[in-house]
This record gives C-alpha cells, sequence and structure tokens, in this order.
C-alpha cells in the first residue's frame, strides 16, 4: 500500500479557502484513477486527520470543485485543530466500493505526501456514509474511528424503493414523465438509454404538474392537490420532492443502464399505498414492477452495509432530515447488531430539520467523544456527549439540540414493506 501510494501524483500547494483558519496549508491535485484530491492542515495541528467520503452521489466527470465544496462545508474540522483529505471520487454513479478505494487512496496519499497523524477518522456524509460504513467492513484497521453523519444506511437495495413509489405515483397523478406522445419504458429504469433529459426540462414538468417551484398562492387548485396527495402518500417534504424525483430519474438510469445491466433493482409489487384521497383507486392505476433477485444481489454487494466494524462508529441524524430519512440509521443499528457489533455503535439524534449541516458544534463534540472511545476502550454515554457538545458552544455557534434516549421508528413505517 505504502508503494503505491508513493507512486501517485505528487499534491501542490493550492489557497485555502476563505473559511479555514490563517494558516492553514492546503495541497489539490489528481490521483492516478483521476479522483480530485484536497488536504488541508492547520497550523496547531491536533495530530489527528479526518478522511471524508462526501455524499451524492454526482453523475459524469470528477470535479474539483466538488473537493473544495466540501472542504468549504466542514471547514469546522479544521478549526477544530484537524486535518482534513477528501475525493471527488474518480467516477460518477452509484458505485459504493469503487468510492470507498478512492477514499482509502486519498488516505494513503495524504500519509505518503503529506504527514503522518497519530490518529485517523473516517467521516462519512450522507450516501458518503454508506461509502464509509463498506469501506470501514473492509479497512477498519487503517481507521481509528468511524462518523457517519446523516447517512443513507439501510443499503441502496433498502433506502431507494420510496424513489420507486415516488415515481410510480407521481406518473399515475401527472402523466407526464414520460408523456403520452413520448415512448414507454419502465419506470424502475429512470429514463431510457440514450435519453436527452435535462433536470431543468424534469422541473418544468414538476411546475406544470405539481406547481414546485410557484409560490403556493400562484398554484392551481388541482396543483395544490396533486402535491398534497403526493407528499402525503410518499411521505416526504414539499421541499424535497424535485431532489427526490431527480435522483429518481437520473441515478435510477445509472443504476439501471451502467450497475445492473438494465434488470429492475427495484420493485413494488403487494406495496399497499395510503394518504391519498382515494387510495383504492390509486393502488389500482399505479404501474407495478416486480424485481430481478440477481440484480438485487449485485446491487446489495457494492451497496448493503454488513455492520462488520470493528472499531467504534458514532451515527448523528436529524430527526427532521428532508432527504435520508432518520429511518435508515436506525436500520444501519440494527445491522450492526446483527453482526454481532452493537457494542461498537453509538447512535445520536438531533432535533434539527436539515440534512447537509447540522450546527459547527455537533461535529467537534462527536470527534472528540469518537477519539476518547478509540484511545481508552470506554463508550461514551450520550448525555455526557450532549454536555461536551454543549460547552463547544463557547467556541462554535450553533444549536446542539439532542434527543437523548430518542430512537427511530422502523423504516417500515415510513416506506411500505415489499
Amino acid at each position: 500500500m505504502a508503494a503505491a501510494a508513493a507512486t501517485e501524483p505528487a499534491l501542490q500547494p493550492t489557497a485555502c479557502p476563505a473559511e479555514l483558519p490563517a494558516g492553514t496549508r492546503c495541497l489539490a491535485g489528481r490521483d492516478s484513477a483521476g479522483a480530485h484530491v484536497l488536504a488541508a492542515v492547520p497550523p496547531a495541528w491536533s495530530g489527528v486527520l479526518v478522511v471524508h467520503a462526501h455524499g451524492g452521489p454526482l453523475l459524469g466527470a470528477p470535479r474539483a470543485d466538488r473537493t473544495l465544496e466540501d472542504l468549504q462545508r466542514w471547514a469546522i474540522v479544521v478549526k477544530a485543530g484537524h486535518a482534513w483529505v477528501g475525493s471527488s471520487y474518480a467516477q460518477g454513479g452509484v458505485q459504493v466500493r469503487a468510492a470507498g478505494d478512492d477514499t482509502e487512496r486519498a488516505r494513503r496519499i495524504f500519509v505518503a505526501q503529506v504527514a503522518q497523524p497519530q490518529r485517523t477518522v473516517l467521516h462519512g456524509q450522507s450516501w458518503g456514509a454508506s461509502v464509509a460504513a463498506k469501506l470501514a467492513e473492509r479497512a477498519g484497521a487503517r481507521y481509528d474511528a468511524v462518523l457517519l453523519t446523516s447517512g443513507v444506511l439501510a443499503g441502496g437495495t433498502r433506502s431507494y424503493d420510496f424513489r420507486l413509489d415516488l415515481r410510480v405515483v407521481y406518473q399515475q397523478l401527472c402523466a407526464n414523465h414520460p408523456r403520452p406522445d413520448e415512448p414507454a419504458y419502465p419506470l424502475w429504469m429512470g429514463l431510457p438509454a440514450g435519453s436527452t433529459m435535462t433536470a431543468a426540462d424534469l422541473a418544468a414538468r414538476a411546475r406544470n404538474c405539481l406547481g414546485l417551484g410557484l409560490p403556493a398562492a400562484q398554484r392551481t387548485p388541482e396543483q395544490a392537490q396533486r402535491l398534497k396527495t403526493l407528499v402525503d402518500v410518499i411521505r416526504i417534504p414539499e421541499r424535497s420532492v424535485l431532489g427526490h424525483l431527480n435522483w429518481a430519474t437520473f441515478h435510477f438510469a445509472d443504476i439501471a443502464h451502467q450497475r445492473s445491466g438494465d434488470r429492475p433493482v427495484f420493485g413494488n409489487e403487494g406495496v399497499r399505498y395510503s394518504g391519498s384521497a382515494d387510495d383504492a383507486a390509486l393502488n389500482a392505476g399505479v404501474l407495478r414492477y416486480r424485481a430481478d433477485p440477481a440484480a438485487v444481489r449485485t446491487f446489495a454487494d457494492d451497496t448493503d452495509p454488513t455492520g462488520a466494524i470493528d472499531r467504534p462508529v458514532i451515527t448523528v441524524h436529524a430527526r427532521q432530515d428532508p432527504v435520508a430519512f432518520v429511518e435508515l440509521s436506525g436500520e444501519f443499528g440494527r445491522t450492526m447488531a446483527r453482526a454481532g457489533r452493537a457494542d461498537r455503535l453509538l447512535q445520536v439524534y438531533t432535533d434539527h430539520a436539515e440534512h447537509s449541516y447540522l450546527a459547527d458544534p455537533v461535529y467537534p463534540a462527536l470527534l472528540e467523544a469518537l477519539l476518547d472511545w478509540a484511545a481508552t476502550g470506554q463508550r461514551p454515554r450520550e448525555a455526557a456527549l450532549a454536555a461536551r457538545c454543549e460547552a463547544l458552544r463557547s467556541r462554535f455557534a450553533g444549536d446542539c439540540r439532542w434527543l437523548p434516549g430518542w430512537q427511530p421508528p422502523p423504516l417500515s413505517q415510513r416506506v411500505p414493506p415489499r
């Protein structure tokens, strides 16, 4: 591994984003696989390296601005005195293991070219939490602890079922994705191969049918009713409908055409939808699909965590996360328990209503608790973690909003089982 890292192209000094402390050293470059790598070392370094696995995933070629955006968002890590390194990933698309390989390569480059950390924490955010979880199963010995924030952690085979539900219910209500004058295709496919649809095209269709993007007062009664039905049945907030519709279109197309050989990974046979004004009519009218077992197994091998992590793991999730359901973290807890690793996991929840970032004092508190756990072998108490966060508010602005003892309901209470 060290020899391989030594052959990587050298990172070069680069300007640090303004959000980082004065005197921080930043280095950037592209690795041997084509991923962009960005590293930052604060002037008074703690000796801790945080290796970041970002969310998304993005589609298309890797972009340097992705790593810059990540470092800007997670500037709190450097402000807390820790070094940071992240990868853009070398490939676009829903590839969890490959993204994990890119993340691990970024760590090796940092160690070979920048400095040898005393301790290393693997951090995964959103979809990147699944990347970090799968990487920790394979390369856990290289990390002292794992932090998973706002994670998509029920595995690809369960986390995205509701997006097929979104597509079929949307189509039943709107009949414009696809339109009657366009070739039909199975909705689990996202889009047919070769489609030229853009995100702007999709937004226009959603605006026409649901009034998305319009002030509520400017929607027609029909648009308002269709939007209410969709939100009530799929159980997502209005502000996240278009984002999930995008993922259920363009990311589903990536999964179908690039990951599963045009076989269905998602199905909705036997699913009973509820929450509309006429559930019987809705269930009679929605399109139904059967998942292909072989395709599901292949996708699961890449995306579903096993929970076999032998390092301390902390997850944090906002109760009202509008993008990644809080129930996904609950499912990860059950996954680790089935793997016999429940003693290696602490799960905490907050009363925030955001996905991408909670509050500045939350993350240093979690990192401190993880590092103490790794050093002493003593699993932190939730109350002590909450107190640590409150103490950090004197240095970092923001509300901790812990929910001690709170646990999310099962995923099946939000997403109909199949």
